[in-house]
C-alpha cells in the first residue's frame, strides 16, 4: 500500500511540475503524459528497493560463458561483455585488502583454446613466403620438422630482418621470437664470407641473453640449425671464473654464431680473449632486463665494441662488417625508449608490436586465491597432490611454483621433502655447475615438479608446462606476465592453468589492476610500450 501511494504521488507531481504556469491544468488519468526525465540516481534508488538487489550487480539476460568467475556471483562478468574505459567495474577483489576478505577467490576463465600466436593465420602462409632461402628452409625443416608454419610474431619480424632492417620486436611469450631471429641471422652468415684476419676468435653472430639457463636453450636452438648449413653455435655462460672462461674458449672457440650472458662476455672482452670485429648480427634477447640497471653497463661495454650498421646500406661492405641490431622481448615499460636511444637512434628501428602485449593471455585460466600466509602451504601441498599425475589418466604436463626469494625455495623444499612431493629446485644462490643441468632435467621430464625464483621465469622454453603457482606473489606486473608467460606457449600440449596466492595488501594492489585490465581486455597499467611506430611495408 505504501508503494502505490507513493507512486500516484509521484505521478501526480511530475504532472503538476509538467502543467503551463497560466491556466493549470490537471491531465486525467487516461491521457498520456509527456516524457519524464528521472536523474539516474533517484532511478537507481528506486530500482534498488523494487528488486532488493545491489545497483552493481550485472543482470544476464540468458546464461552463457563466463570471462570472470567470481566466488559471490553478482561480481562475475559474462564473456560477451567488456566494460567501457570509464566504465565502474565490480571488481571481486575490490575488499581484499580486508582480513575478513580471506578465504575468498575469482578466476580470469579462459575465452579461447589457440594462442593468440597461430590466431588469424592463412593456412597457405609458409616460411618459404618470408624471403629465406631455400637451403635455410631445408635446415629448418631437416633440424625442427614439427614446425610447419609461421607463427603472427615470426611473420611480421623475418621480412625485415631479411632486409637489412634494425628491429624491436616486443611480443607475448611462447609466440616464437627466438626462430624470428635465429633464421635471419643465419641467412645473413651465409651471405658474408668469414674474414681470417684477426688473430681473435671472432664470432659473426652475438646472442646475449641475461641468464646461463636462457644461453643454453638459445644454443640448443640453434646447434641443429647451423649444423644442417655448416655452422658452428657455441655458448658462453656466467657463473665462472676467468680461469674457466679462458678454458673453454681454448677448447671451444666462439664459431660463427655466439650465445652469451653479459658477464661472462665483458671478462673475455676485457681479456682480449675475443674480438667483435668481425660481427655482422647482434641480438639482445630479454632487451628489457638486459638494458636494465643491473646489466647496463655491462651491455654498454659490449655495443662500444660492436660496430652497428647505421642504416642496411651499411650491410653490404664483406670487407668492413657492420652488425645489424635486432632487440626482442615480452615486455617494455615505460620507459624504455630512453634506454634504447643509447644503443641506437630509434629513427631507425622497425617496431613490431603484438596487438597481445602487455595483455592477459586469453587462452590460460587465472585464478587469484586470497589466503593467510599460514594457509599457503596446506594450499599448495593439496594443489600438487591433485596435479600429480597418479592420480589422472589423460595426459598431463608439469608444474612450476615460483618463490620472490632462495631462502622460500629451499624452505619450501624442505616441507614439501616431509609430504614425500618428489621435486628440483632452481634459485640464483646455486652455484652455476649445480644450476646448470636442474632445468634441463625438468624439460626431460625427470621431475614434475620445479620450485624456482624469478630465475625461470623470463625467456626458458616450457612447452610442456600445464600449471603454475605463484607461491609468492610478484612483486611487478611485469614478473606476473613473464610467470604466466610459461604456460599456454606455441608448441605446448596442454592447457595452461596459472594459480596465485594473495596475501599481502600490495599484492591486492597488483591483482586489482590484473582484474581490471581483464574485465576491460586492456593491456596492464604502466607496461604500456613507448614505441608506436607502424610497421613498414618496405624497406
Amino acid at each position: 500500500m505504501a508503494l502505490a501511494r507513493q507512486a500516484r504521488l509521484f505521478s501526480f507531481m511530475a504532472r503538476l511540475l509538467l502543467a503551463p504556469r497560466r491556466g493549470l491544468v490537471v491531465r486525467g488519468p487516461d491521457e498520456p503524459l509527456p516524457v519524464v526525465r528521472i536523474p539516474r540516481a533517484l532511478q537507481r534508488r528506486h530500482e534498488q528497493r523494487q528488486r532488493g538487489r545491489n545497483p552493481l550487480q550485472p543482470v544476464l539476460a540468458r546464461p552463457g560463458p563466463l570471462l570472470i568467475s567470481a566466488r559471490r556471483p553478482e561480481l562475475s562478468q559474462p564473456a560477451r561483455l567488456t566494460l567501457g574505459r570509464w566504465e565502474l567495474a565490480p571488481l571481486a577483489s575490490r575488499g581484499w585488502k580486508s582480513r575478513r576478505a580471506r578465504g575468498d577467490h575469482f578466476s580470469i576463465e579462459r575465452a579461447q583454446h589457440e594462442a593468440p600466436a597461430l590466431r588469424n593465420l592463412s593456412s597457405e602462409s609458409s616460411f618459404a613466403h618470408l624471403g629465406l632461402e631455400p637451403r635455410v628452409l631445408r635446415a629448418l625443416q631437416e633440424s625442427a620438422p614439427e614446425i610447419i608454419r609461421p607463427t603472427t610474431v615470426q611473420v611480421s619480424t623475418i621480412p625485415p630482418l631479411v632486409r637489412g632492417r634494425h628491429i624491436l620486436c616486443a611480443a607475448e611469450t611462447g609466440s616464437g621470437k627466438t626462430l624470428s631471429y635465429l633464421l635471419p641471422l643465419f641467412q645473413r652468415l651465409l651471405a658474408r664470407p668469414s674474414l681470417n684476419s684477426h688473430r681473435m676468435p671472432a664470432p659473426r653472430g652475438l646472442v646475449l641473453v641475461p641468464s646461463r639457463e636462457l644461453a643454453e636453450q638459445v644454443r640448443d636452438v640453434g646447434q641443429p640449425l647451423g649444423s644442417s648449413l655448416g655452422l658452428q653455435v657455441r655458448e658462453l655462460g656466467g657463473g665462472h671464473g676467468m680461469s674457466k672462461i679462458r678454458l673453454q674458449l681454448s677448447k671451444q672457440p666462439p664459431g660463427d654464431v655466439l650465445v652469451a650472458t653479459p658477464g661472462a662476455l665483458w671478462k673475455a672482452l676485457k681479456s682480449q680473449l675475443i674480438s667483435l670485429q668481425q660481427l655482422s648480427f647482434l641480438v639482445l634477447d630479454e632487451a628489457d632486463t638486459l638494458l636494465d640497471e643491473s646489466f647496463l653497463e655491462l651491455v654498454d661495454y659490449i655495443l662500444a665494441k660492436s660496430h652497428i650498421a647505421e642504416s642496411p646500406a651499411d650491410l653490404e661492405d664483406p670487407f668492413n662488417p657492420k652488425a645489424q641490431l635486432a632487440l626482442v622481448g615480452a615486455t617494455f615499460p615505460e620507459g624504455v625508449g630512453q634506454l634504447l636511444s643509447k644503443v641506437t637512434s630509434t629513427d631507425s628501428l622497425t617496431t613490431i608490436t603484438s596487438s597481445k602485449l602487455h595483455c592477459i593471455m586469453p587462452h590460460v585460466k587465472q585464478t587469484f586465491m586470497r589466503l593467510k600466509g599460514a594457509e599457503k602451504v596446506t594450499e599448495l601441498v593439496q594443489i600438487l597432490k591433485q596435479h600429480s599425475r597418479a592420480n589422472r589418466t589423460g595426459p598431463s604436463g608439469t608444474i612450476l611454483v615460483f618463490c620472490n626469494s632462495s631462502t622460500t625455495v629451499n624452505w619450501l623444499g624442505y616441507i614439501l621433502d616431509d609430504h614425500k612431493i618428489k621435486h628440483l629446485r632452481l634459485q640464483g644462490q646455486m652455484p652455476a655447475s649445480m644450476r646448470a643441468g636442474i632445468f634441463r632435467c625438468f624439460q626431460k621430464g625427470s621431475q614434475d615438479i620445479l620450485l624456482c625464483t624469478d630465475i625461470a621465469s623470463r625467456g626458458l622454453d616450457s612447452t610442456h608446462v600445464e600449471l603454475v603457482v605463484n607461491y609468492d606473489f610478484p612483486l611487478t606486473l611485469q614478473d606476473y606476465i613473464h610467470r604466466a608467460g610459461r604456460v599456454g606457449r606455441v608448441g605446448s600440449e596442454v592447457a595452461g592453468t596459472v594459480i596465485s596466492f594473495v596475501t599481502h595488501p600490495w599484492d591486492v594492489s597488483l591483482v586489482q589492476k590484473i582484474e581490471l585490465a581483464a574485465r576491460r581486455r586492456r593491456s596492464l597499467p604502466g607496461l604500456e610500450s613507448s614505441m608506436r611506430k607502424p610497421l613498414p611495408q618496405q624497406a
